[in-house]
């Protein structure tokens, strides 16, 4: 193995410096009863454990139960805490000590008895003692319990609506008067206003070379050139405003625009091409349909409400376009039975349709939907009732693998295939028989193999041409189904009759009765009336320029999300997006050409001591690139990016230069090396739609920066460019700077860097690998550096 980067290229290097590394959980840290969790783990409480709890545990272990089976109660965080007769069931922070999680294991008494648990089920249960056992019952959070037994068909839907600032009607607000020297557009107003009233100051407006940067790699997920920097510095000279306004412009009308970001919606999309594990393993080669499909219409400038729409019922229009749209529900995993018995078909359709409801509620409403599935919402107004309401929509419909071709195409490929297979079957017949007999085929049978061999060659020779297909949805009845008493499908209760949730549409929404409903569905979602999809898909915009959203929980708008730092701005923004006709490429405009967007990210103490998580927006917050505008940019500064449009997925994104987006994933995470390259840069796995993602600080990162062969061809490829632009060592450095992080060295990174390259020794990454010279070391460290990792 190559040595260590020496301490000088280490020091330059200042690898995530500044940045805190994550701690394990300590149980000590854990105050029973009195632990206050963070609203995304009480959401992922609700979503991923208790309805595990509630469907396999509470027969036996709950107040429910006719008797308590070893004195333990697994519904109360209290109870899992005090444990039964064998102990504590849960020591949080600690799976391996915790009785639950040996049990679910098998490793101690075999819970729940009937079958073990799925191993994603159990992943979850695991992650969920990890962090501490979150459970909102028993913990400080925004929200007020629903009362328990609550009669819905009195329960005044009105007020309700008026008890969370989520559920209240879009109101456009009044633009706060400010002084106009720190204005550009209304944006600034409510930043401004908010922030006087809290006595802060903002920081300077960014240099030019800063923000041109933060522009590009924003829009299309590369930075820009030293030439386009300078280009944009020079015009910002004469009018700063104007200079922003078209290079946005620009960018906007780039092709790369609706890669960059098509990529952050497939996130909402949770997509893939699928191999998702267990239950779950069916692969998804035409996925890239969609994904291509999201790319082109994001370009087109497709208003987002119709962009919705077509996603939740594109194939009712008769368009193949269209069709492929509804991926963005057909991609999603598709649970089958392990053993076709009945409790098993019933368990792999309730979780492919709870997928579907998540994906739906947290991914277009920012409302955690799914928490419904076995009782009614703990803390937001959504009845159980209301989950099996929008189940039913999609328990008829089912994906399909559509043809993307005439029906005179498909039939005439259909009916060749089906000609070859006959003449296939009557071959095998007439080959197993004489094989089976043990002897010489007779001079007649000799005829007929000869025969059908030849047709066979000649059928195959005559083929006609295939045809393409997409992963879509399809309509298969038009029947409501019945509340699942505690989510499980085989013990049913009262119809749920398919129409809107109440707490968008009132006490009797209009039912669905087109089909599965979802052309009905789709009309409520982008309906202006309904206040959430407007706001959630603003919202998420905005988390994207800044780092954060207005509401810092992007899929919980709900009362155990945060409330939104600028209420009014949000608003606003939402209603002037709708009245601009849902257009993306005019909300991005609107939010990079004010001044909030435009200031720098330096570090004021006094600010920072008041407001250290910029939630006032008094700069721009650092952020470091996601994992695919990270690789991106290494390519397309080393001159090696491929920015063609469009195609299949490629496995490795390794040894490819197209962009990251065009990479094949996995669901599970672990099938591609793609995967793996993605994973350790923080992508997420695409089982639910994706919120935010995260980041994190591990070893692994630092040792494919220092060790991989990727970094090392990356750094080969900018040494050859350096040396194709500059003569000297002096001027490739100066170049390199400006090349990367588009400015000069300091006169020591300009001293250091020539006392770097001056060394003669070489260095081997790997045995049989050709030695890396003084300046390959040296340009590792610099495309593996902070600064170019960051966007300021």
């Amino acid at each position: 193995m190559r040595p260590l980067l020496s301490i000088l290229a280490l020091s330059h290097c200042l690898l995530f410096s500044g940045l805190l590394l994550v701690a394990p959980l300590d149980a000590a840290d854990i105050v029973d009863g009195t632990t206050s969790f963070p609203p995304e783990q009480i959401e992922f409480f609700e979503s991923e454990i208790r309805p595990l709890l509630v469907q396999h545990c509470f027969d036996c272990h709950s107040t429910d139960a006719l008797e308590v089976e070893a004195g333990l109660y697994v519904d109360s965080r209290e109870g899992m805490l005090h444990g039964g007769e064998s102990g504590a069931a849960v020591v949080p922070g600690q799976p391996s000590e915790s009785l639950l999680i040996q049990s679910v294991n098998y490793e101690a008494s075999e819970m729940p008895p009937d079958r073990k648990l799925d191993p994603q089920q159990i992943e979850a249960l695991t992650r969920w003692v990890e962090i501490g056992a979150p459970w909102p019952q028993v913990t400080a959070s925004p929200g007020v319990p629903i009362a328990t037994g609550t009669d819905w068909s009195t329960f005044d839907w009105d007020t309700a609506r008026q008890s969370h600032w989520a559920w209240q009607s879009v109101q456009r607000p009044k633009i706060p008067m400010v002084d106009p020297k720190l204005v550009v557009n209304p944006i600034d107003n409510f930043v401004v206003a908010r922030r006087a009233a809290a006595g802060l100051d903002a920081a300077a407006i960014a240099e030019p070379e800063i923000l041109a940067r933060r522009i590009y790699i924003d829009l299309i997920g590369v930075p820009p050139t030293s030439t386009q920097v300078q280009s944009f510095a020079a015009s910002a000279a004469m009018n700063r405003q104007n200079a922003v306004e078209t290079l946005v412009d620009e960018l906007l009308a780039s092709p790369m625009y609706g890669q960059r970001w098509g990529r952050h919606w497939l996130d909402v999309a949770r997509y893939s091409d699928g191999r998702g594990g267990f239950l779950d393993n069916k692969p998804l080669d035409a996925a890239w349909r969609y994904r291509d499909w999201v790319v082109d219409v994001l370009n087109q400038d497709m208003p987002i409400n119709e962009f919705i729409c077509l996603q939740i019922a594109g194939d009712q229009s008769g368009e193949f376009s269209d069709s492929i749209a509804t991926g963005f529900f057909a991609l999603g995993p598709t649970y089958r039975s392990d053993g076709g018995d009945p409790d098993s078909v019933a368990q792999a359709k309730g979780e492919t349709l709870d997928d579907r409801i998540d994906t739906l509620t947290r991914g277009l409403l920012g409302i955690t939907g799914a928490c419904a599935r076995c009782h009614d919402h703990k803390f937001d107004p959504i009845p159980q009732q209301d989950y099996y309401s929008l189940a039913g929509i999609f328990n008829n419909t089912a994906v399909r693998d559509l043809p993307l071709a005439t029906n005179d195409v498909v039939k005439r490929f259909n009916d060749h295939k089906n000609k070859v297979n006959e003449l296939q079957k009557q071959l095998n017949q007439l080959n197993k028989k004489v094989k089976d007999e043990k002897r010489d085929a007779t001079a007649e049978e000799q005829m007929q193999q000869d025969e059908l061999q030849a047709t066979l060659a000649e059928l195959k020779q005559d083929a006609p041409p295939g045809y393409d297909v997409a992963h879509t949805l399809h309509d298969t009845g038009n029947g409501d189904m019945k509340v699942a008493l505690r989510g499980n499908l085989r013990r049913t209760g009262d119809v749920a009759p398919r129409r809107f949730l109440r707490l968008l549409s009132g006490k009797e929404p209009t039912r669905f009765t087109s089909g599965s409903g979802r052309a009905e569905l789709a009309a409520a979602i982008i309906d202006p009336q309904n206040p959430l999809t407007v706001r959630v898909f603003v919202n998420r915009v905005w988390m994207h320029h800044f780092g954060a959203g207005l509401v810092r929980t992007p899929s919980n708008f709900g009362t155990l999300g945060e409330a939104p730092t600028h209420p009014e701005l949000l608003d606003w923004l939402a209603d002037e997006f709708v009245a601009g006709g849902w257009s993306l490429k005019s909300l991005h405009r609107q939010i990079m050409t004010s001044a909030t967007y435009q200031l720098s990210s330096e570090f004021d103490e006094q600010s920072f001591a008041a407001d250290g998580d910029n939630r006032l927006l008094w700069r721009m917050s650092p952020r470091r690139m996601d994992v695919e505008a990270w690789r991106d940019s290494l390519l397309a500064v080393t001159g090696e990016l491929d920015t063609t449009t469009g195609g299949p997925s490629l496995a490795d994104v390794t040894q490819n230069k197209r962009r990251t987006l065009y990479a094949k994933v996995s669901r599970n995470g672990d099938v591609f090396e793609s995967d793996r390259f993605l994973r350790r840069f923080d992508f997420p796995l695409m089982r639910a739609t994706v919120a935010q993602r995260p980041s994190s600080i591990v070893p692994q990162q630092y040792l494919f920066l220092m060790n991989s062969r990727f970094m090392v061809e990356r750094a080969k490829s900018l040494v050859t460019l350096l040396a194709s632009e500059c003569e000297s060592d002096a001027a490739r450095i100066e170049y390199a700077y400006r090349w990367l992080y588009n400015r000069s060295p300091e006169p020591m990174e300009l001293e250091l860097g020539l006392e770097f390259v001056s060394g003669h020794e070489s260095d081997r990454h790997s045995e049989g690998d050709s030695p890396l010279s003084r300046w390959d070391r040296y340009a590792q460290v610099l495309l593996s550096s902070n600064e170019f990792m960051f966007v300021r």
